[in-house]
Parts: C-alpha cells; sequence; structure tokens
C-alpha cells in the first residue's frame, strides 16, 4: 500500500557562522593580505583533483523530497552576485568502519553506500534550512547532507569547489519521498 506522502515546512534560519557551524563554516570577506586562519574555509580535497567551476541552475523551487551527501571531499557553495538562496542540511551521518560492530543499537539503520562507506540515513526531524544573503559562501563540511542550492528567481549562477569527479564516485543521495513520504517546504 503507498503512504500518503506529508509535506513538512522548515522555517529557512539566516547562515551564520555560529547557526551553521555543526555543518560546515560562513566564509564573508577579509582583508587583503590577511594570514590564513580559522575564519577561512578549512578544506579537504585531499581525495582527488579540486574542480573550481560556475554552474548555472534554473527552477530550483523552496521546496526538496531528495538530499545528498560527499563522504571524502568538503565543498563550497556560492551566488555569483550575493542573490538570495537556500540550502537545506542535515548533520554528517558516515559511520566509520571501526565503528561497525555487532552490537551496536543502530546496526539495523546502517546503510552500505555504492560509493562504499556506510552512513545512518538522515531523519526528517534533523533536517535544517539555512537562507544566505549577500557575498558569502558556504563550505560543506565532509559529509554533510544537502538539498540544494534552491531559490526563488528563474535561474541563478553558483560557483562550486569540490573534486572533478565528486558527482561520479562520491555521492550518496537519500529520498526523502520513498523511504519516509515526506516532501519538505521552505518557509521563509
Amino acid at each position: 500500500m503507498k503512504r500518503q506522502k506529508a509535506v513538512v515546512t522548515v522555517k529557512a534560519i539566516e547562515a551564520t557562522s555560529d547557526s551553521f557551524k555543526e555543518y560546515g563554516q560562513v566564509i564573508q570577506a577579509s582583508s587583503d593580505g590577511e594570514e590564513f586562519g580559522p575564519q577561512d574555509a578549512q578544506l579537504d580535497l585531499s581525495s582527488g583533483t579540486p574542480r573550481f567551476y560556475i554552474m548555472h541552475l534554473k527552477e530550483r523551487p523552496l521546496k526538496f523530497s531528495k538530499i545528498t551527501h560527499h563522504s571524502s571531499v568538503t565543498q563550497c557553495l556560492g551566488s555569483i552576485g550575493g542573490h538570495v538562496w537556500y540550502l537545506g542540511v542535515s548533520k554528517p551521518s558516515t559511520v566509520e568502519p571501526k565503528d561497525l560492530t555487532g552490537d551496536m543499537p543502530t546496526a539495523g539503520i546502517i546503510v552500505q553506500s555504492h560509493c562504499g562507506h556506510s552512513y545512518i540515513p538522515p531523519a526528517v526531524e534533523d533536517v535544517r534550512v539555512f537562507r544566505i544573503t549577500g557575498s558569502k559562501f558556504l563550505k560543506l563540511n565532509r559529509g554533510t547532507w544537502h538539498a540544494g542550492p534552491l531559490f526563488k528567481a528563474d535561474n541563478m549562477d553558483f560557483y562550486n569547489l569540490e573534486l572533478s569527479n565528486t558527482n561520479e564516485v562520491d555521492i550518496t543521495t537519500h529520498s526523502f519521498i520513498k523511504e519516509n513520504a515526506v516532501v519538505f517546504s521552505i518557509d521563509e
């Protein structure tokens, strides 16, 4: 029997260094010549060749039913022109092999990704949505689940820093519609 789909409305939170710290970093402008420090993106691009490119996205309304993570790399996203955009997120849930034991209480919900790593699927109640405004970008921690960028305009351009093959060898997607019968809607 097919489950009835539920729409879960999530209030968007302004992305700040403090509000986003469990998922990554909010990077803002710094003075030219300022030395590298904790205010800078703490990147992990050690698993391959970095790729920095401009994504042209069309029709990304303020709703989502799928969320993705990259277990081996950090990722940076920002809108060109500082336009308002949104990102749905959930905390990283990658399970390290050393933590896989037969007596783990979560053993029944651990999933093996087609990419080779194990993870615990994100819970509906753990999803947050961030509103990103102005000239700043987000650095996502390794394994941070994300849906978006999402926006109200017809199309937007974003810069993206990840690995050259991230979307081929390190992409795991959870379908909330299939697994939880849920679609998220963003309340601005």
